[in-house]
């Protein structure tokens, strides 16, 4: 079993259930990641820590599930839903990524 075989298998065991990604079994099945999610999820994540991140996650997929409903929102509702996460640059451009990409 080469490397890449062996690290793929350890991740099948190992790996954490973060609300952002795929489990192994759930990728086995086809289904596959939303790029949304992701990219809010790296956004979130910038200088800021898994375990901080996680119900600020759930929170923002509840109440904008989509690049769409992102878009649609009030910024002042956006940065009221990331208030206590910090960096709030990175909501004000979180929010306006989403107003071009929904255009």
């Amino acid at each position: 079993m080469g490397i890449a075989s062996r690290l793929l298998a350890w991740y099948d065991t190992h790996h954490r259930d973060l609300p952002w990604r795929v489990t192994p079994v759930a990728f086995a099945r086809g289904v596959r990641a939303d790029p949304y999610r992701v990219w809010m999820s790296e956004v979130m994540l910038q200088q800021t820590t898994v375990e901080a991140v996680k119900a600020y996650f759930r929170d923002f997929v509840e109440k904008w599930p989509t690049v769409e409903a992102l878009a649609a929102a009030r910024a002042e509702d956006v940065m009221k839903a990331w208030a206590g996460l910090g960096y709030y640059s990175r909501a004000r451009n979180l929010k306006a990524c989403a107003d071009l990409v929904a255009l």
